[in-house]
């Protein structure tokens, strides 16, 4: 294969191996594995552009302001996505240089904070559906809401939660400097956690949001700008699925952007899971002609090269 541009978003979740043992060193030893399969694919030649969820980072962040604030100012969202962009991608920054040094390869590796614009009238800040941070009581449920502006909602029953907009990515400010990077020969990790939402006023002066961006559709549009020639999204299965879980299941190989949209139709894919995935390389797809390729991180090289993946082609 010829060398490519290849947009890789890699899961949060994909970061936590053992949800009983998180620790920062856990954390970088599960990004070091996924790091050693994308190596592969740069020690190939390609060009390659990371971007990560946030979704479990960002909700210790909140759980750490939650105990610590009667003494400590809390953490606005846009601030924990910044936050997290640096320390996830400062881990993938050293397990990339560390797993190409070990194929003799030598690349720059580098993090870009990353703005993504959104807009102010996005239908899903009148209406915040994104549940975030941990479960309360009712009574403080209620009292966070009165005093903090908090949208909140009970849980199927096991408690409350805070939920806040999740609006469409518009542009990414950082794009061209992105695109300088990997003209330079730089393989760039970017829009991680989705990007820190921002609004743009008529002058142009941007505001972040509280709000989080579905990374999937972010890692989507940035491939769209860059003119990637692959789009994959690495994910907690080898491929997407109908009918998941059932006797019934069948796994997916290679399908059509009309076959997808028609599975997304009759409900094989679970909102907030695989649902926004397909929709995302479905996306990427109709506007690029490219592929898209689902798969887990042992499958990243396998998936590109072989028959690993659920593949999505026009």
């Amino acid at each position: 294969m010829d060398s490519k541009l290849i947009v890789i978003a890699i899961g949060g979740n994909s970061l936590i191996e053992d949800q009983k043992h998180v620790t920062v060193s856990a954390q970088y030893e599960a990004a070091r594995k996924t790091a050693a399969h994308i190596a592969r694919l740069i020690k190939e030649g390609h060009r390659v552009v990371i971007a990560h969820g946030n979704g479990p980072q960002v909700g210790f962040i909140l759980l750490r302001a939650e105990y610590s604030r009667k003494i400590l100012h809390g953490v606005p969202l846009d601030s924990c996505v910044a936050d997290t962009q640096g320390a996830i991608g400062y881990q993938l920054q050293m397990a990339l240089d560390n797993e190409l040094r070990k194929l003799g390869v030598s690349r720059s590796v580098a993090t870009v904070v990353t703005q993504v614009s959104v807009k102010a009238d996005d239908p899903s800040f009148s209406k915040p559906t994104k549940p975030i941070g941990s479960f309360m009581s009712k009574e403080d449920a209620l009292s966070r809401a009165e005093n903090d502006g908090w949208n909140v909602v009970e849980d199927a029953g096991r408690g409350y939660r805070r939920v806040v907009a999740s609006p469409k990515p518009v542009s990414i400010i950082e794009i061209d400097a992105i695109r300088s990077l990997l003209d330079s020969g730089t393989i760039v990790i970017a829009a991680g956690g989705g990007g820190i939402p921002v609004i743009q006023d008529a002058e142009g002066n941007l505001t972040g949001a509280e709000a989080v961006i579905d990374k999937d559709l972010a890692a989507s549009l940035m491939a769209r700008l860059l003119g990637a020639d692959l789009f994959v999204i690495s994910t907690a299965v080898e491929k997407a699925c109908l009918n998941y879980g059932k006797p019934s299941q069948v796994n997916l190989d290679t399908i059509t952007t009309a076959q997808a949209k028609e599975y997304i139709k009759q409900g094989h894919f679970a909102a907030g899971s695989m649902l926004p995935k397909v929709q995302a390389i479905v996306d990427f797809v109709e506007a690029t002609g490219s592929m898209g390729i689902i798969t887990d991180p042992a499958n990243l090289y396998d998936a590109v090269y072989s028959d690993k993946g659920t593949k999505i082609v026009r």
